[in-house]
């Protein structure tokens, strides 16, 4: 690299000073989709344009760009590169295609719902009936086991349909919420598990429906404590984030709320569609426990992500600070 204007020395975090005189591959980390860029550019002796690299500065700092390559000639350079950020333009399409998905989910949670409700009911019903005209009581145990999985799959309707109630908002402050995850997963969970706060205790209070956001929270963490089998660490973070946009909405101040543990990182088969409905990356597992977290952060005008990787996944809420007002019912 032979040079680095200001505004590259802004967008990478990096000293012009520091990068002069250091292959690509250096500055920008492992990535083949940069070279590759530069390889065209080179063959046509024309301008070559790649729309999404993902590169990783050496000072840990990544980021998404388009990247236009150009063939010159002047002195010792024969290359010029810009870049442009298009994390947020990223972010955007993100959102809006999961405002899509978690629409498309809630219907189909509905109407699932819905459908097995009243024939459930009825196996129910049959059941009992039946159970009442056996001739011993040891047959009763096959009825029991009838009667049983029809009360369980009862529960998983009723928790399908319960996104769909509005949020009964008034001030709340996040650390009560997170106090209250964190002694109810201790209490229910082996002493294998850490629990470690670090929390922002200047943060002000929201307008949020405290249940819900509990009921949110605690399916991340109770996901994290089965993933790790019962031995790990799981942090729970709070800090202010400034400037940003939730559903496109453009907001002056957010919580932020990260859940991190060091378990096993999430399937790379499944980690683009954690929030799908009875996805599941667990043997017996539901697959609705991250769904109903998502649409939960949803109704109050939030956002949640997800980074994951072996050793390290990190859940992380953005929750709007309004008026009462300002917050979508």
């Amino acid at each position: 690299m032979a040079y680095l204007n200001p505004s590259a020395e802004n967008l990478f975090k990096l000293s012009r000073k520091h990068v002069v005189g250091i292959p690509l591959q250096q500055v920008f980390g492992d990535t083949e989709t940069l070279p590759m860029a530069v390889e065209s550019a080179l063959l046509t002796q024309a301008s070559f344009t790649e729309h999404e690299i993902l590169l990783n500065t050496h000072g840990n700092h990544s980021l998404s760009v388009s990247c236009t390559v150009t063939p010159v000639d002047v002195g010792s350079i024969s290359l010029i590169l810009e870049f442009h950020q298009i994390d947020k333009q990223l972010k955007i399409a993100r959102e809006e295609r999961m405002q899509v998905q978690q629409q498309a989910n809630r219907e189909l949670l509905r109407n699932l719902a819905h459908e097995i409700k009243n024939p459930l009911g009825g196996l129910r019903g049959a059941a009992q009936l039946l159970e009442y005209e056996l001739p011993r009581a040891g047959l009763r145990e096959y009825t029991q086991v009838i009667i049983q999985e029809a009360d369980r799959l009862q529960k998983l309707m009723d928790r399908l349909l319960t996104p769909s109630h509005l949020p009964h908002l008034r001030a709340t402050n996040i650390h009560e919420v997170l106090e209250r995850v964190r002694s109810l997963t201790l209490a229910e969970t082996p002493k294998g598990i850490t629990i470690r706060r670090d929390y922002d205790t200047s943060l002000p209070d929201l307008v949020a429906d405290p249940e819900q956001l509990i009921q949110a929270v605690l399916n991340i963490v109770r996901n994290a404590v089965q993933s790790m089998q019962g031995k790990g660490e799981i942090i729970l973070r709070t800090r202010i984030a400034r400037q940003v946009t939730l559903v496109k909405k453009r907001y002056r101040q957010a919580i932020q709320v990260q859940i991190i543990d060091n378990g096993p990182g999430i399937p790379d088969a499944i980690r683009e569609k954690i929030f799908y409905p009875l996805v599941s990356g667990r043997e017996g597992g539901s697959g609705m426990g991250l769904t109903l977290a998502q649409t939960l952060i949803n109704q109050h005008q939030g956002t949640i992500e997800c980074d994951s990787r072996p050793g390290y996944t990190c859940f992380t809420l953005l929750l709007p600070l309004t008026d009462i007002e300002g917050v979508c019912k």
